[in-house]
């Protein structure tokens, strides 16, 4: 007699994994030189973790990594040449280095002084602070701008990492980028994040006067399998802290200014009020 194999549950398909072409050759070569992720990262000064991540799909390398890999495999420039969206997923020069590990990061904290920070940014809001660069962009740089810079906020569609935490100066809601119709928007899509948990928000109300981070906007990034790096911004210049000292100090001035600021649901309250304060003066005035 047959065993009875109705009563036992099938096996089900493993999920279909979202690959690229890009992270399936990757992978394909990796494994016929014999080589595990890590051993791979170790030969391309790289991280396993990134390595991971291009190989499911989720990160394109920087043009630097790819030609870090084509050398530790030994393939004559292939992944160089044929790196994915290269010509359209353009940045400003100095934040190169920042946007490959914000891409591997597994703890993110933003300050933003006067601005949304870039990875919270709506579409119309980003348009308005590009329009109000020096020099110019074309029309072509500013989609190219707008394009990459939508594409950053792809990592915070996992909902679970980076785990990211919010700091706001009161500062950065109140300068009407774009007319009160643009900041509304923006405004409902940060609210929107914080609501579904997928960050923490706190806001430093302008009743706190001075606080430690009153000079500067900043973000620290926190990885699986590296220390923790900071990175703050200026006008045309970008500065990557990795120095064990500094980096310290930059998370304390960090701490500090976050213990002055609102719990994360007063902050919210707070937000919906300026939102709406937004939504007024946009039907009252018709602005667009």
């Amino acid at each position: 007699m047959h065993p009875d194999h109705s009563s036992q549950p099938r096996p089900q398909p493993e999920p279909r994994r979202n690959t690229t072409p890009y992270g399936d050759e990757l992978k394909a070569r990796r494994e016929q030189a014999g080589l595990t992720q890590q051993e791979l990262a170790d030969l391309a000064f790289m991280t396993r973790t990134h390595i991971a991540h291009i190989e499911a799909g989720r990160r394109i390398p920087s043009l630097s990594d790819a030609r870090r890999l084509d050398e530790a495999l030994q393939t004559g420039g292939v992944f160089a040449r044929f790196l994915p969206d290269a010509k359209r997923r353009k940045v400003a020069k100095h934040f190169e280095a920042a946007r490959e590990l914000e891409s591997q990061a597994s703890m993110i904290r933003e300050f933003g002084l006067t601005l949304v920070p870039g990875l919270l940014q709506t579409e119309g809001y980003m348009r308005a602070v590009f329009r109000a660069y020096f020099p110019v962009k074309s029309k072509q740089k500013l989609e190219e701008a707008v394009t990459a810079r939508l594409e950053r906020a792809h990592i915070l569609e996992d909902p679970l990492t980076p785990h990211t935490t919010v700091l706001l100066d009161e500062a950065a809601l109140r300068r009407p980028h774009g007319g009160p119709s643009v900041m509304a928007e923006q405004l409902r899509h940060i609210a929107g994040l914080a609501e579904r948990d997928r960050l923490r928000l706190h806001i430093l109300p302008f009743g706190v006067g001075c606080h430690a981070l009153i000079e500067s906007n900043l973000r620290l990034m926190w990885f699986e399998d590296m220390p923790p790096v900071a990175y703050n911004e200026g006008l045309h210049f970008g500065n990557l802290i990795d120095e064990e000292a500094v980096v310290l100090q930059c998370q304390t001035s960090y701490d500090l200014a976050l213990g002055d600021a609102l719990s994360h649901e007063k902050s919210l309250s707070l937000l919906r009020e300026i939102t709406e304060d937004y939504e007024h003066e946009h039907r009252s005035t018709g602005m667009a």
